[in-house]
């Protein structure tokens, strides 16, 4: 995120193994506990081009993104035969906009996105290096509706094994940086031998975790 040209680079060459080509399974199996509704407003912070954001849009009346990267938000709309309204905000941001979904390019720490009653964070805490996490956590946070809930998704495995991101998100940490939360952890999932991150990257453990963050 402060170092944009990354996150550009990986889209700009297709180094985009973080992309889910389909909706992530977590996400339709844990998004009840969020205690959804239709009227809900939903944010996904730092969301690609994510099917996620497709499948929330049928659940959901308004459903907003932010994306760092034009080539991802493009693509987006492009594979999904959507036409946006494209709007330019004040020359740093642009805003596509499609029926129930708004997508915000740029910065997600200066878009001018409205208040969620509802965070779904698969990729972007766990996209950040420590020194940003606290920083991203109060964003979140001043971006929640009261009685807000947090739909989380991190990894967990020995950071010194592997360079992220995405980059390891212990539990002991996010029970730091949203300690004024009631935090309920849904689930973990750890990969097997076979898994490629111990396969192939050799990482003595590597799991996905789910929590529920309620403000």
């Amino acid at each position: 995120m402060r170092d944009p040209e990354f996150w550009h680079g990986k889209w700009a060459s297709n180094q985009i193994g973080f992309h889910l080509d389909d909706v992530n399974p977590l996400l339709i199996k844990y998004w009840q506990h969020t205690n959804p509704s239709y009227e809900d407003k939903v944010l996904v912070p730092l969301c690609g081009k994510s099917e996620d954001l497709v499948w929330l849009a049928t659940k959901h009346e308004d459903v907003q993104g932010v994306e760092l990267s034009k080539i991802a938000v493009r693509a987006f709309f492009a594979e999904h035969f959507y036409t946006p309204m494209v709007t330019s905000i004040s020359g740093m941001h642009e805003l596509y906009q499609f029926d129930e979904l708004s997508i915000y390019t740029g910065d997600f720490f200066t878009a001018p996105v409205q208040n969620a009653d509802i965070i779904y964070d698969r990729a972007a805490l766990v996209a950040l290096p420590q020194e940003m996490r606290e920083e991203y956590a109060q964003r979140v946070k001043s971006l929640l509706n009261p009685g807000g809930r947090i739909l989380l998704v991190t990894l967990d495995y020995v950071q010194e094994e592997m360079s992220g991101p995405p980059f390891s998100v212990s539990e002991q940490e996010v029970r730091r940086l949203f300690a004024e939360f009631k935090i309920t952890k849904l689930n973990r999932d750890d990969a097997d031998e076979d898994h490629p991150k111990i396969a192939k990257k050799g990482l003595s453990r590597f799991a996905e975790e789910v929590y529920l963050l309620e403000a």
